[in-house]
């Protein structure tokens, strides 16, 4: 069996899962892919389905009654990971935003000795492609307001593309974990740092989708920023000590 799973959490993505999936399956490094689908209406569900008999034993896929946020989702698949024998969890977005072909980048990163290696957007510049100006200047603006507020020097704070050793999802209390948009990034990085894990950037490319509706919103964004002062004020009573 595969000791690298990659998650991907979907909803209303049938213009994407298939071509994913076989770009995923096709990398020269054997994967298995957990898609964790959110009761898309659009048939989603229905795809990967079929698609299990086609991969047997390295598609799977969890599915949940609703949107229930991208942060319980990826917590939900790396809850699922642990319950498994996989030592690198990777999580990606579905619409091709990130390059299927820098998972084995991240995951070499890993190998290499990462605890937690982050597809940077913002290492070399910005490299974003087709994100309108004010969209790109937020995101670059978040993110440094968040190195500010929470002293992690990592330049991609909100980054959504990272790979993760399995001591750190075990040590991180998931359970714990209160932001559940894309704040949720930030938080799970911001408690990496704090255990000290030794998290590395790796630059990538980000394009924005090309097919499917994006999920992004306003306030998205404002929970990002209101919730990074509520998480640096938690953190100050709470002890980061690793069991191991």
């Amino acid at each position: 069996m595969s000791k690298n799973l990659v998650i991907i959490p979907t909803y209303n993505e049938k213009e994407n899962v298939e071509k994913m999936i076989r770009k995923v399956f096709s990398l020269e490094k054997p994967f298995h892919l957990l898609i964790v689908e959110d009761n898309s209406p659009d048939g989603t569900a229905e795809i990967v389905k079929r698609m299990m008999e086609e991969f047997p034993g390295k598609l799977h896929i969890l599915e949940r009654k609703g949107k229930l946020g991208l942060g319980t989702a990826y917590i939900a698949g790396f809850k699922w990971a642990l319950e498994r024998d996989y030592e690198a969890v990777c999580e990606m977005d579905c619409d091709f935003s990130h390059n299927p072909d820098d998972l084995l980048r991240l995951f070499a990163a890993i190998e290499n000795g990462a605890d937690v290696a982050v597809g940077s957007r913002y290492i070399t510049g910005i490299n974003v492609v087709n994100w309108p100006l004010g969209r790109v200047l937020m995101s670059y603006f978040a993110s440094m307001y968040v190195r500010i507020v929470t002293g992690m020097d990592v330049r991609d704070t909100t980054a959504g593309f990272v790979c993760w050793k399995r001591n750190v999802l075990e040590t991180i209390d998931l359970d714990n974990i209160k932001l559940i948009g894309y704040g949720f990034q930030i938080e799970m990085k911001f408690t990496a740092h704090k255990f000290k894990f030794n998290i590395q950037e790796v630059s990538i490319v980000f394009t924005d989708r090309q097919e499917g509706t994006s999920k992004m919103s306003g306030g998205i964004f404002n929970e990002a920023l209101w919730g990074v002062l509520k998480m640096k004020l938690r953190s100050f009573t709470r002890k980061y000590e690793r069991n191991v």
